[in-house]
C-alpha cells in the first residue's frame, strides 16, 4: 500500500532583520548564521545544486523508490527516454511510491514524480507535468525557492546558536528545510511561465502537446472534488489554464 509522502512537519518563521537579537549576534554562532542569510541571496548556481542534490538525497533516502522490474519504474523509464538532458541540464528520474499528486524537479536535475499522479495521468499528461516542472527549473524559480527556504534555515540556526544548541546546518533541519521547499507556491506569473515551457518541451520532442489540457482538467476536476493533491493545492486556476492549453495546441495545429 502506497504511502503518503515522508516529511517533518516544520514551523516557518520570516527571518526579517538581524538587529533584532541585539548583540547576542557577536556569538560564533550567531555570526556564522549571519552570514548564511547574506550568502542565501548570492548562492552560485553550483552551490544551490549542491544544496538541492542533498535535499533530493534526503528525500531518496526517506521515501519508498519504484525499483526497475515494477509497474511504476518501468512506466518512467519508457517514459523519459532519451529526455537524460534538457536545455542544458542533466537529469535523472525516479518515481516515488506515494499517494500523493504531485511532482518535483529541482536545480540539480533531479525529477521525482509520485505514484499518485502516474495513477492519475496518461502518459502524455505526465510528460506535461514533467516539462512543467523542468520550466520551473531553467526559468529560475526553484532557485529563488531553495534560497528563501535557505534563508528560514539561516534564522532557525540563529535561534539554535541563542540557546546553546549550537550547530549551524544540523542534520535534522534538513526535513523541515525540504517540507519548506515542496510547500512554497509559485507565484501567477511563474505558474504560467512553466505551462508554456512546459508546452513548448512537449512540442520540441514531438509528444502530444494536446495532453496538457487534459492534464490540468483532471487537477480541475478534483480541485471541485475537494481533492487533496498538492498539484491541485499548488496550482490554482486549472480549469483557465486548462482553456489557455487548449488554445496553444489549437494554434500549433494551425502552423
Amino acid at each position: 500500500m502506497k504511502k503518503s509522502i515522508l516529511l517533518f512537519a516544520v514551523v516557518v518563521m520570516g527571518f526579517t532583520s538581524q538587529a533584532q537579537f541585539g548583540k547576542k549576534l557577536l556569538k560564533k554562532g550567531n555570526v556564522d548564521a549571519a552570514k548564511k542569510v547574506t550568502k542565501a541571496a548570492t548562492l552560485s548556481d553550483e552551490d544551490m545544486a549542491a544544496l538541492s542534490l542533498q535535499s533530493v538525497e534526503w528525500m531518496d533516502a526517506n521515501n519508498p523508490i519504484a525499483a526497475m522490474g515494477t509497474p511504476y519504474g518501468d512506466r518512467l523509464a519508457k517514459l523519459i527516454e532519451g529526455l537524460e538532458t534538457e536545455d542544458g541540464l542533466q537529469l535523472n528520474f525516479k518515481v516515488y511510491e506515494v499517494v500523493d499528486i504531485n511532482a518535483f524537479a529541482t536545480p540539480d536535475g533531479s525529477v521525482r514524480v509520485m505514484a499518485g499522479l502516474m495513477d492519475l495521468m496518461t502518459d502524455a499528461e505526465l510528460l506535461s507535468v514533467i516539462g512543467h516542472e523542468i520550466g520551473h527549473v531553467k526559468l529560475g524559480h526553484s532557485k529563488k525557492r531553495y534560497q528563501s527556504a535557505y534563508t528560514i534555515s539561516a534564522g532557525k540556526d540563529v535561534a539554535m546558536a541563542n540557546t546553546g544548541a549550537g550547530k549551524v546546518l544540523a542534520d535534522d533541519e534538513i526535513g523541515g528545510f525540504v517540507e519548506n521547499v515542496l510547500n512554497a507556491q509559485f507565484s501567477q506569473s511563474n505558474e504560467s511561465a512553466s505551462d508554456e515551457y512546459g508546452f513548448k518541451f512537449l512540442v520540441k520532442h514531438g509528444f502530444d502537446y494536446h495532453a496538457m489540457e487534459g492534464a490540468f482538467q483532471k487537477l480541475a476536476e478534483l480541485s471541485s472534488d475537494g481533492g487533496k493533491g498538492s498539484l491541485t493545492s499548488s496550482h490554482p486556476g486549472s480549469a483557465k489554464r486548462a482553456e489557455k492549453a487548449k488554445k496553444w495546441a489549437e494554434e500549433q495545429d494551425g502552423k
